[in-house]
């Protein structure tokens, strides 16, 4: 316990005398200013940490963590390969997906869109995709004349459930007038909302067989998407996946397919994270200028003490 003397000499010098007041005040200004700037770090880095982590969960809601591609075009008896990838301890689901590019016509319109081919299960199942579904009826989407839009798109064509809306292949069909493309109506069976303009807006699914018979690719996938347990141990996956599809395909994973976006959002935290680093230094700075007039200050004191 500290006895009267010694309590009184801590408070004496805890006190700013009155010719020390203004050190006082660059004391009290530079603890605020080091408060604020670890504040706003913490908040700063925190949204940007959710933004990226609300992004990743969007994106790996639709697309696998790693897709197999075939070496010289489409994969064969893709569904044995595809069992043989999901026996890997590290490949929880694995799913033949066909993916290719159309044009969109309606009501005169036109514009491009990304086409994947799945089967119905598989895509009612996927989270992202089910909390924001449009459909009457899950058996709705199935068979080879039915699709489903992004939000994005329905609004911009005008279009709901039970419309009709054309696609134009480029895989088209020689006539002695030279290749035709292919086209053909299909109903909407369903709407889907993932939040993200890029998919509502540019991507369309259909049952796998209905993409098969639009692309020309009978009893073939373009595709097989690979869903781990960890999205961002990337490199222990690959190392298992390699070599079992070694000399059959190529493998692609979510960070290669989005690398320019993830980049730019990673440079942009590293900047906002050197600027709010300099903030505190200048405050820390500030604060260890006022300790050293303090101290100097108090030379004779000390000495005494």
């Amino acid at each position: 316990m500290f006895n009267t003397f010694e309590r009184m000499v801590a408070f004496r010098y805890l006190r700013a005398r009155r010719k020390e007041g203004f050190i006082s005040v660059i004391s009290g200004f530079s603890l605020l200013g080091i408060a604020l700037g670890v504040a706003t770090l913490i908040i700063v880095m925190s949204v940007m940490n959710g933004f990226r982590a609300e992004l990743v969960g969007r994106v790996l809601g639709l697309n696998g963590h790693l897709s197999v591609y075939g070496l010289n075009g489409p994969i064969d008896d893709y569904d044995a390969f595809a069992r043989e990838l999901a026996e890997l301890d590290v490949v929880v689901q694995a799913m033949p997906t066909i993916e290719a590019q159309a044009l969109v016509t309606h009501r005169g319109s036109a514009s491009g869109a990304v086409i994947r081919g799945v089967r119905p299960d598989e895509f009612l199942n996927r989270p992202a995709i089910a909390a924001n579904l449009r459909i009457e009826n899950r058996a709705d989407f199935s068979g080879d004349d039915t699709i489903a839009i992004g939000s994005r798109m329905a609004q911009r064509l005008g279009l709901t459930l039970g419309d009709s809306l054309t696609l134009i292949a480029p895989q088209g069909s020689a006539t002695a007038f030279g290749t035709v493309p292919r086209s053909r109506a299909y109903r909407i069976a369903a709407i889907f909302d993932v939040g993200m303009y890029e998919y509502d807006n540019n991507f369309i699914y259909m049952p796998l067989e209905a993409a098969q018979v639009l692309f020309m690719l009978k009893d073939r996938a373009t595709t097989i998407d690979l869903f781990i347990e960890n999205p961002e141990n990337l490199a222990a996956a690959r190392a298992a996946i390699e070599p079992q599809i070694q000399g059959r395909g190529r493998l692609w994973d979510w960070q290669q397919a989005n690398s320019s976006f993830f980049t730019a959002l990673q440079v942009e935290r590293n900047v906002m994270f050197l600027i709010l680093t300099l903030i505190i230094l200048v405050a820390a700075i500030n604060i260890i200028s006022t300790l050293v007039m303090a101290v100097t200050d108090k030379q004779a004191d000390i000495a005494i003490l």
